[in-house]
């Protein structure tokens, strides 16, 4: 089943713009799938990954999102997008995940707060529940937001560059949560620089550099000719 097909999408500035962001993807993300969307600095990942989730509309085409799973995706923002000086707690912040269950008014009841402190002891943030944000390191900051990720149990993720600036022991144990979300058929899409990386991890791939250069299985998007002509769009400023 189809999650997300794209359809011809171009994001920029104005329809007749020379310099689109992104032009003409069209392809599919399978129900169930995981997939890296994969390019140079500047190639217009980040920016797809939030046309999906409708943070940005495209110029041109569209993004069809299956009926059941509009209400049922959820965003990892980047780690340089997180204010960390904002006065909130781990507790708090991981708590965030219940939020469009119960809304803005209505207090944790006990399924919930059991539910927030399984998700902090398993990205091992427990004893840091009552710390601020502002204290935290980088990788742990990244296990808080993946600790609200799993309250918030979402059935498409959508994750903006997960791994950067983290440590390798964080890193890895990142990996196995998402992992464990697409063994239980959820749907991953995360944004990536490393290619070996992905070729280790995701099944599936899409090779951009604001044009689509490859979709499909990972072995066969990321051949030696693909990741050139990716390079050589990146060298002459796409």
């Amino acid at each position: 089943m189809c999650a997300i097909r794209l359809t011809d999408v171009t994001v920029g500035q104005r329809e007749s713009s020379a310099d689109f962001i992104l032009k003409n993807i069209n392809g599919y993300f399978p129900r169930g799938s995981m997939t890296a969307i994969l390019g140079p600095n500047g190639a217009g990942k980040s920016t797809l990954i939030k046309t999906i989730i409708g943070f940005l509309k495209p110029v041109r085409g569209y993004v069809e999102i299956d009926v059941s799973l509009r209400a049922q995706m959820s965003l990892l923002p980047q780690l340089s997008e997180i204010d960390k000086s904002f006065p909130i707690t781990v507790y708090d912040l991981v708590a965030l995940g219940a939020w469009r269950r119960l809304g803005p008014f209505k207090s944790y009841n006990k399924k919930e707060q059991e539910a927030i402190q399984r998700a902090l002891e398993q990205v091992g943030l427990q004893h840091q529940a009552n710390q601020l944000i502002g204290t935290l390191s980088g990788g742990q900051l990244q296990r808080a937001l993946f600790a609200r990720l799993i309250v918030r149990d979402p059935e498409v993720f959508l994750l903006d560059e997960p791994f950067a600036a983290i440590d390798e022991d964080t890193c890895e144990d990142l990996i196995t949560l998402i992992q464990g979300w697409h063994q239980k058929g959820r749907t991953v899409i995360a944004v990536l620089h490393d290619a070996d990386l992905v070729a280790r991890i995701f099944p599936d791939t899409l090779l951009l550099a604001c044009e689509q250069i490859a979709w499909g299985k990972t072995a066969d998007v990321l051949t030696e000719d693909n990741l050139q002509r990716a390079r050589r769009l990146a060298l002459k400023g796409f």
